[in-house]
């Protein structure tokens, strides 16, 4: 019975697993309760909790310039969808497996692979709007409905078949077992599988809808469906490795991408209009696209501030206008090691813009600002606006030794960018290197603008309790260490930080009250886990 146990056990993780699959899950809105089993806000919580401990586990590809783009990429997508007020959290992974996926509460992953094997943002947005497409439809909640109906009845038929092989006795009751269970377990799969390709239609259609109406290239869809169909093919005969997640979890077929391009087709003729010439000689016909609707240029608006200039990308036409270069980051961040970065791209070389500002990063990430500065330099001199080759250059200045260049470079960037995550982040790990305590004072004036929409950013905690420390502000720097560790799934080192904290002599009323307003808020999630048996596995060896 000990043995049936522990194969129960076995079994009910296996199918909770595959309930973590059915995300990818739809049916058509005919009435279903999906959307009573979890309210939004649980959803969320969900969602969060599952972001959490990816970072924990250090999943994520924490960058603000990749977080940005990324989030400029998705929420204009998700304004444009279905259902433009659902909220979406969009984040990168370091993984170089081709995949993205959608999970409980609009949080949706991409792999760093499915970026590298992108050849344009369009193809980005046309996986990220088929994602979008999962939770607008609520495929997500769908599939734990389904999940749940499935579960028991296969889990009892496989538990009753394990307890008469066990009963039978022999050498053969384990083979009879495990019969049973792969037999359950393909039962299972089956089904999930079948049900996710009904799905996935659904999926495509309303994302390519979605993609026309971001002004992104509706062929994108096809186009990439073609190349991972051409992988799939490839690894049959084991000539690229193990066959990508997204291929597992998204199969692609002929009639798939024949349907992408028969509704990118259809969207073109919407979206031109048809100009007819006639002659004496001849008649033509042509298919002139709409042109979208673009802003002035801003720059001599005199109702602007000096060096603030707005952006129309979101209302024309084209994608943000940095993908290469995020692509090339992505390759840099996601490589095994600094080294690896360097190795890769003496094997790829420097044919554009984009691949030099890869290697001058991949040459700071392994100490060599030296060699990193001309090229970076050239770059700036010929993109005098962009924005990641500035922050770059000022980077490898500091990590050279030429402080006044690099403070310079960085306060001039806050001024045209007022409160820009990803300049303040970088401005504030230049001074916090530094190690002194008026770099501490300015890395906390610089942070702290951010503070107030960003209480929910561990980078940014992590980043601002590490310029407290450095200033002489413990108890700041405390407070800010532990909502990093919280955020980053440790809610009960969270608890201890600030339990210690709590204790010190000169804490003053206001630091008190928000330091106890937090334990009060954190301890009910931390006594949840405690009572599922959860324990934080450094407390624990402590």
């Amino acid at each position: 019975m000990r043995r049936i146990a522990l194969l129960t056990a076995a079994v009910t993780l296996a199918i909770g697993s595959l309930c973590a699959q059915a995300q990818e899950s739809k049916l058509p809105d005919i009435g279903s309760s999906a959307g009573e089993l979890l309210t939004p806000a649980k959803q969320r919580q969900y969602g969060a909790m599952m972001l959490a401990q990816l970072r924990h586990y250090d999943y994520l590809l924490e960058d603000p310039l990749i977080d940005s783009w990324l989030e400029t990429l998705g929420t204009r997508l998700a304004a444009n969808s279905d259902k433009p007020r659902q909220p979406f959290n969009f984040f990168m992974l370091r993984e170089r497996q081709i995949n993205a996926f959608a999970t409980l509460g609009g949080y949706i992953g991409v792999n760093s692979g499915l970026v590298l094997t992108a050849e344009r943002e369009d193809e980005v947005a046309a996986v990220l709007s088929h994602e979008i497409a999962h939770v607008t439809q609520q495929h997500v909640l769908r599939g734990v409905e389904r999940a749940q109906r499935d579960q028991l009845p296969i889990l009892l038929a496989m538990l009753g078949a394990i307890v008469a092989a066990q009963a039978a006795g022999g050498n053969s009751s384990d083979d009879a077992t495990m019969a049973a269970v792969s037999s359950g377990m393909g039962l299972m799969q089956q089904r999930q599988i079948n049900y996710t390709r009904s799905n996935e239609s659904e999926a495509d259609r309303i994302g390519i809808q979605t993609l026309s109406r971001s002004h992104y290239d509706t062929t994108a869809m096809a186009d990439f469906f073609a190349r991972m169909q051409l992988v799939s093919r490839s690894n049959k005969a084991n000539w690229y490795g193990e066959t990508p997640d997204y291929l597992m979890t998204h199969p692609v077929t002929t009639t798939r991408i024949s349907e992408a391009k028969e509704r990118a087709e259809q969207i073109a003729a919407k979206n031109s209009v048809t100009a007819i010439t006639t002659t004496p000689d001849a008649t033509r016909v042509e298919r002139i696209p709409k042109t979208p609707f673009s802003l002035p240029d801003s720059s001599d608006n005199p109702l602007l501030p000096n060096g603030i200039r707005i952006s129309d990308q979101a209302l024309t036409a084209g994608g943000t206008g940095v993908f290469d270069f995020a692509r090339e980051r992505i390759r840099v961040l996601s490589a095994g090691s600094p080294r690896d970065a360097v190795r890769e791209y003496e094997r790829l070389g420097t044919r554009s813009d984009a691949q030099a500002y890869g290697q001058a990063l991949a040459q700071m990430r392994s100490n060599q600002p030296g060699a990193a500065l001309p090229a970076l330099e050239t770059l700036v001199r010929k993109h005098p606006g962009q924005m990641w080759l500035n922050l770059a250059l000022a980077e490898a200045e500091a990590q050279a030794g030429k402080t006044a260049a690099a403070d310079t470079r960085f306060e001039a960037m806050l001024r045209q960018t007022p409160n820009n995550r990803a300049v303040a982040l970088g401005y504030a790990k230049v001074l916090t290197d530094r190690n002194t305590p008026a770099a501490g004072q300015r890395a906390q004036a610089v942070l702290r603008p951010l503070l107030g929409g960003g209480g929910e950013d561990p980078l940014l905690q992590q980043t601002f309790a590490r310029a407290c420390e450095i200033a002489g502000d413990a108890i700041r720097a405390g407070e800010a260490y532990a909502e990093a560790a919280y955020l980053r799934g440790r809610p009960e080192q969270a608890l201890v930080q600030l339990n210690n904290l709590k204790r010190k002599p000169d804490l003053d009323y206001y630091a008190r009250a928000r330091i106890e307003a937090r334990i009060a808020a954190i301890t009910p999630a931390v006594l949840e886990l405690r009572r599922q048996g959860v324990r934080d596995e450094d407390l624990r060896r402590q």
